[in-house]
This record gives C-alpha cells, structure tokens and sequence, in this order.
C-alpha cells in the first residue's frame, strides 16, 4: 500500500515537472528576437548607440542622393509644360534677355552661382535661350526646311533638293525637334548665338571666363570645335553651356529609351534614321559633357 502511494506521488511529480517546463519554453518563445512584442522594440532601440544610428542616417542619405529617379520619355523629347512641371522654374528677368523662360530647378540654381562669380570678375552673362519645348524647337526646324528662315551662309534649304543633304545642312546649327538637349532644361544659350561674338573683346573675355570657371559650377560646352575626338555632330557653339550633373544623367536615359520611331511629327522627320541623328548629333558631345560627375 505505502508502495502504490509512493508511485502515484511520482508520477504526479513528473505531471507537474512536465508542464512546469512547457509553461517556461511557452514564455522564452514569446520573448525571443524577432517578436512583435513592445519589451523587444524597448531593448533593440536601448541597445543601437548613437554612432550606430548616425551611420544608419547617413547611408540611407547618401544612397537615396545617388538614385536616379526615372525620366519619362515625354520629357527627355520636350513633350511637356515647363511652367506646369514641378521641375522647372522659371528664369528671374534679371539673368535673361526676355521674360518668359524656363531651367531645371537644379541647373538654375548652379547658373546664378556662376552668375553671381562672374559678376564678381567683371564677367556678364544673359540667358538668351533656355529649356525649349518639342513644339518650339518644331518651329524652328520647319521654318529652316520650308525657306522662312535662312540658315547658315545665308542660304535657304529649299535650295537643296535631297532632303538627307537639307537635313544636314540644318543640322549643323539647328537640332531636329526631340533630339535638343535644350528640351530638359539643363542647357542653355548665352549672351550671342554668333560665335564670331566670342572671338574678341567683352565677347571673348566672357568665353574665357567660362571656359576657366564654367566646370566649378558643373557646366560645360557640349559642341566643342570638331576634331578627331568629336568628329560628327553640330558644329562648335561656343554659346552653349550645359550643367553636366543634371544632362549627363539624361543623355543616359535618352540612349537607354529613345528610337527613331519617336522622332516624329516634323517636315524631314524621315532622314533621322538615315543620319543616325541618335548616335551622331545627341551623343556627338564633348566627351567631358558625357561624366556624371
């Protein structure tokens, strides 16, 4: 009897042991890492020291300044409303020659920068053509292909009958509507579109100041004299200035996005493919235009 009694209180022992030990391994479970549960929050955000969290920060800063948002083809062809475009403003009176013009807030902000230095060193400079849409560069163009605008040497284009050869004539100058890196806002035309005007005096003074300080700003001339590095494209525009951190980041997703087949809507528009208009006039760039950085 004292035997059985001994047994069944062992038994019930081992009961309780049991279940004893499944309520602790319950408990440990729910407290560890990984939980939802407030006390683990409490000691990870205890436990993260500050050069921790600094460093955290300044990752994430860093990686989210790098990113490159994506450019819609709309706007890489000019295909847009500056003055309804969160990212255009429009160009004070006070740095240009008309009113009514447009920059990429980024690339305005660098060019009153280089204004305010060039000022300093006697140097002036007027923006006489900023970001131009599709539809103004298109004006552009037919009035040069149908002879109501003359063109380089004082010649009109309707005297040349081959339209590939008319092309290239108003190419030399003039870019055909979609393919114009005036269309993102980041270039711009100062103070003469006659490179003559840069070749001496007040005109050559401002070339060579651009030409010694325009990169601490992030500009630089894209349509250099040509040369062997630059043997295609428009000729040189010493007038053409273009702020590289912003443009060489859209020339990128003009190459990645654009074909011929958006190159449309303009007299001549089929000679683009002919002349490879892609490969030698958008990318026929100074080289040092082509860096992002």
């Amino acid at each position: 009897m004292k035997k059985r009694i001994i047994n069944r209180l062992n038994g019930w022992l081992a009961i309780s042991l049991v279940i004893i030990l499944t309520a602790v391994f319950l408990f440990i479970k729910q407290e560890k890492p990984g939980s939802d549960t407030g006390f683990y929050i409490s000691i990870q955000a205890e436990d993260q020291t500050p050069t921790q969290t600094e460093e955290t920060t300044n990752q994430m800063e860093s990686h989210s300044q790098n990113q490159i948002p994506s450019i819609l083809p709309e706007l890489l062809l000019g295909k847009i409303d500056p003055a309804a475009h969160d990212d255009f403003v429009r160009i004070e009176d006070r740095f240009a020659s008309r009113p009514g013009m447009y920059m990429h807030k980024g690339a305005y902000a660098a060019f009153k920068e280089m204004h305010a230095a060039a000022a300093a060193d006697g140097i002036k400079l007027v923006v006489i053509s900023a970001m131009r849409t599709f539809n103004h560069q298109r004006r552009i163009w037919n009035d040069k292909w149908n002879g109501r605008q003359m063109l380089e040497g004082n010649i009109r284009a309707t005297g040349i009958v081959d339209p590939v050869e008319r092309a290239r004539e108003i190419l030399r100058f003039s870019s055909m509507p979609g393919t114009s890196r005036h269309h993102w806002g980041t270039d711009i035309d100062l103070n003469s579109l006659v490179n003559s005007y840069f070749e001496s005096g007040q005109g050559k003074n401002v070339y060579d100041w651009l030409s010694a300080n325009a990169s601490r700003f992030g500009f630089c001339q894209p349509y250099t004299a040509r040369d062997v590095q630059r043997p295609e494209g428009y000729e040189e525009e010493k007038w053409h200035w273009s702020y590289k951190p912003l443009a060489a980041k859209y020339l990128s997703a003009f190459e990645a996005s654009i074909q011929y087949n958006h190159l449309k809507g303009f007299d001549g528009w089929e000679t683009a493919r002919e002349i490879e208009v892609i490969e030698n006039y958008v990318l026929g760039i100074n080289e040092e235009c082509k860096k992002k950085n």
